[in-house]
């Protein structure tokens, strides 16, 4: 059966094959004119076949290598060296086959992601607690689920066991196990431990982790790198220089057969074969990686790029927001105002709220339920509070509302400002941290030879400023909305562009910039569908990763290219000569072929990136200007 799929998939080989045992058998049993007849013809019939092909290209302005098979096929033919003929055609017809199996070799991290797609869940009935198998796609949020030892987890979840461990390798490249207690998240996709635990389901399999993974992975798989326009870029001089050596030796020589003879190892299968392995090849170590790219043409725009943009809250930071000072105005205290503020913030939405309130119960004070709450959007929190009348948001919000002076922010901090009964309170004082690596891969970036990064950050200019400075960034555009992203990305002289940015607001960004990279598929999903790049990892290092895998891959696959044609050339050098019969040299130009793409599977080498991943919070979080 697996013979016959072969014969299916590759009939142009199957009938080679046939043919030239036929061409054997003739020529064992005494009969070479058939042999030449039948090898000639068909033979001739492939060139045919191949030339109407190569003149639909040109005619829409494609000028590609086949013209150089072509010739060779019809001068060995017409020169009487059929068996040369017949190998010439059966290394244009083995040639897919043999960038298939090349693809295959090369694509085997994408392909393991595809394979590992979790398809079985056992849910605990809700009473008895007995586990039934069920698809993974019928999973439902709030389903608890059993993960047995060395399982895959179906669906996103929250570990309901006491602790267990994970092994993340194939969703963020980590290679050691990951340890969680109950109720952090347990991510789909990962492998459980040695022992079974239990999760409470908090998506379904299309929206869970791994899903989007290997949405994003069939995306990358089944886009094609521009290799025909990396080939092309040599048809035309390669196919020239290999004319003008055979027409000179058969000039010079005046034997026709010289001609044949050289355009026979002018064959341009290392061309045509092996740009498209070494894509393939840094589109898997990229996948080894953490990184998920979206094509070939990702990889050239990364090794070509020459600058470099950030979003910052929860890019260059980690986007968690921290208080760092409460500064209360008398007579208030610094628990009370912080008491009374997070008492309120339990009814907002807002992205600070939720680090008001964790910092008062970090300081063991009690949260008081609200008599009456609103919410003024983008502005702040009005609330009843023990029958206190509290005002927590912004500084013109409070501000407009009580007496006394509203201090300015210091710079480089979020500011809280809180009112009680008509009086100004205090200010809360928050930051969000750059990340450990975020300067290292910034230095890695100016390394690597692109211009000094650019900030651009729909967060307040003194955060900005104050984070920039930190990690020695000198050009901050602060205070953006998302189209004032595309028009500063647009604008920037040095090209190709590389933008970064991890929120909804930095779609339109990502996918205007030369390069998009989304960091963080567990991240904005808007993010992610727009970005060329997805980093799966929360690790900002994984930036400076793809740019040297984009470099190492297009150095690969130009090496490949121009090891094909030095050899090529060589070798018809030789023939022009005499030296080469042109049997031996379609034998030997296999040889070439074998050469080039074996040097194109480089690309895959590397391993994993060498160097550390700074320790990073579980998630991250975007953080807007603060309202609340």
């Amino acid at each position: 059966m697996k013979r016959l799929s072969l014969v299916r998939t590759y009939p142009e080989v199957a009938a080679t094959v046939v043919v030239g045992l036929a061409v054997a058998v003739l020529l064992g049993t005494g009969f070479p004119t058939a042999a030449a007849w039948t090898a000639s013809g068909y033979a001739l019939v492939i060139a045919a076949r191949t030339a109407v092909g190569m003149v639909r290209d040109i005619r829409q302005g494609h000028w590609g290598l086949d013209v150089l098979a072509v010739l060779a096929i019809l001068a060995t033919v017409a020169v009487g060296e059929y068996v040369a003929a017949l190998i010439i055609v059966l290394m244009l017809s083995g040639g897919q086959a043999l960038e298939d199996y090349a693809g295959r070799r090369a694509r085997s991290e994408l392909d393991a992601l595809l394979e590992r797609t979790p398809q079985t869940a056992h849910r605990l009935d809700a009473g008895s607690g007995t586990p039934t198998d069920i698809p993974a796609d019928d999973v439902a949020a709030g389903d608890v689920l059993l993960v047995k030892p060395a399982e895959l987890v179906p669906v996103d979840g929250v570990l309901l066991s006491a602790e267990a461990s994970f092994d993340e390798s194939s969703l963020t490249g980590e290679s050691l196990p990951v340890t969680r207690t109950a109720g952090e998240n347990v991510l789909s996709g990962s492998v459980n431990g040695s022992q079974a635990v239990r999760i409470r389901a908090t998506a379904t399999t299309a929206n869970s982790q791994y899903q989007r993974i290997v949405a994003l992975v069939r995306e990358a798989s089944e886009s094609r790198a521009p290799v025909v326009r990396l080939a092309d870029r040599f048809a035309v001089p390669f196919t020239a220089v290999s004319l003008v050596i055979a027409g000179a030796a058969w000039l010079l020589s005046g034997d026709p057969v010289r001609f044949a003879e050289v355009l026979v190892l002018a064959t341009p299968c290392p061309l045509l074969i092996a740009a498209p392995v070494a894509f393939l090849g840094g589109m898997s170590r990229s996948a080894r990686n953490g990184i998920i790219v979206k094509g070939g043409a990702t990889l050239q725009q990364l090794a070509r790029a020459r600058s470099v943009a950030f979003d910052k809250t929860g890019t260059l930071t980690y986007g968690r927001p921290r208080l760092v000072a409460v500064n209360p105005e008398p007579p208030f205290s610094a628990d009370e105002v912080l008491q009374l503020a997070a008492s309120a913030e339990q009814y907002s939405s807002h992205v600070l709220a939720a680090a008001v309130q964790a910092a008062a119960v970090e300081r063991g004070l009690t949260l008081s339920p609200a008599d009456s709450a609103s919410e003024v959007a983008t502005n702040g929190v009005l609330a009843q509070v023990n029958g206190r009348t509290v005002l927590v948001g912004k500084q013109r919000f409070v501000a407009a509302a009580v007496s006394g002076t509203v201090t300015a922010p210091a710079a480089g901090q979020l500011m809280v400002y809180v009112g009680v009964d008509g009086r100004f309170a205090g200010i809360l004082a928050l930051s969000d941290t750059p990340r450990e690596n975020a300067r290292a891969t910034l230095d890695r970036l100016a390394g690597l030879g692109l211009a000094r990064p650019v900030m651009l950050t729909g967060d307040g200019r003194a955060s900005a400023e104050s984070t920039a400075a930190v990690l020695g960034i000198g050009t901050v555009h602060a205070e953006l909305l998302p189209e004032d992203k595309v028009r500063l990305v647009a604008a920037m002289p040095q090209r190709p562009v590389i933008m970064v940015g991890d929120g909804v607001n930095d779609a339109p960004v990502l996918a205007a910039a030369d390069v998009g990279i989304a960091m963080g598929a567990r991240g904005s999903t808007a993010a992610g569908e727009s970005a060329d790049a997805v980093i799966v990892a929360d690790d900002i290092s994984k930036v400076a990763d793809a740019v040297d895998i984009g470099r190492r891959t297009m150095r690969v696959a130009l090496g490949s290219i121009w090891l094909g044609i030095s050899l090529s050339v060589a070798l018809m050098l030789t023939a022009a000569f005499g030296f080469i019969p042109a049997v031996a040299g379609a034998l030997t130009q296999e040889l070439v072929d074998l050469a080039a793409i074996l040097n194109a599977l480089r690309a895959l080498g590397g391993g994993r990136s060498a160097a550390p991943a700074a320790a990073v919070p579980p998630e991250s979080r975007k953080v807007p200007e603060p309202s609340a």
